[in-house]
């Protein structure tokens, strides 16, 4: 009868310990993998994973860690990736809850990775962190080595955004009482502000990314692209905004290749005039 009961322990445990290996990682609430950060008055919730070349993962707006899942795990078996949670989103804590402004979320990145000594990271943003990638490259850029962004803006309004976007922003703003909703929504009412000789002073190669039926104008990624001395261009077809979501696999292929590859800016005109 002991020797039963024993064989059930045993076997119970054991079958604990499978599920323990096999349960999903909770992404954006990992005790073992979660630190805070007292940074720039505020507490910023960060998680690290894996080993090698440092890969930052900066989120949209109003979303967080969690939303970087699938990435994390795809990404985390080749880089050493640190996934944040910007000021005023996820986990991070910010008591003064004063109104979000992309130039100081920036410099709240750059403060993270000063203190975790950090330097010549790769970044990648999408959207909101799109916008954080470039203002890094262009006031941080020991931090940056190569940066992937998706769905970013160098201004708010209808010249950079669809028009419905744009109305669907101020609608919201206008009709909302959420103190946090109204933050979000001010932000992206009223920012960015990123001008061309900006951009023209990045120096890190960049990869601009946009869905072929983004909430960013085509012709305005074009418009980035074409400022950035180093940059690459990719549209994704049949994706939208949440390209890297919808399509996972072509997104983690053309990242991957961009970060580990030797950056090229060779053109048509330099092969057909014997430049290169």
């Amino acid at each position: 009868m002991k020797k039963s009961i024993l064989l059930l322990l045993m076997a119970f445990l054991s079958a604990a310990a499978i599920y323990a290996q096999t349960e999903p990682i909770k992404y954006g609430n990992n005790k073992e993998a979660g630190n805070y950060k007292e940074i720039n008055g505020f507490k910023m919730y960060y998680e690290i994973y894996g080993t090698g070349k440092p890969l930052v993962l900066l989120h949209g707006n109003g979303g967080s860690i969690k939303g970087h899942s699938k990435r994390i795990e795809y990404f985390k078996k080749q880089y050493q990736v640190i996934a944040i949670d910007s000021r005023g989103h996820g986990k991070s804590i910010d008591p003064s809850n004063k109104q979000l402004n992309y130039n100081e979320m920036a410099d709240d990145v750059s403060a993270l990775l000063d203190s975790l000594k950090i330097k010549n990271a790769y970044i990648w943003g999408q959207s909101d962190g799109g916008i954080l990638g470039l203002l890094l490259a262009i006031h941080h850029p020991d931090k940056t080595e190569k940066i992937a962004v998706f769905g970013a803006n160098l201004y708010p309004g209808k010249k950079a955004v669809y028009s419905e976007i744009d109305q669907l922003v101020l609608d919201t703003l206008k009709a909302t009482k959420d103190p946090h909703t109204k933050n979000l929504y001010t932000l992206l009412a009223k920012q960015p502000n990123i001008s061309k000789k900006d951009l023209q002073k990045i120096t890190c190669p960049v990869l601009i990314m946009s869905g072929d039926r983004d909430a960013i104008r085509l012709e305005h990624s074009i418009e980035i692209f074409d400022n950035i001395p180093n940059s690459n261009f990719f549209v994704m077809p049949g994706a939208t905004h949440f390209g890297a979501y919808e399509k996972p696999e072509l997104f983690n292929l053309i990242v991957t290749s961009f970060f580990n590859d030797p950056f090229n800016k060779t053109s048509t005109v330099d092969i057909f005039t014997g430049k290169k």
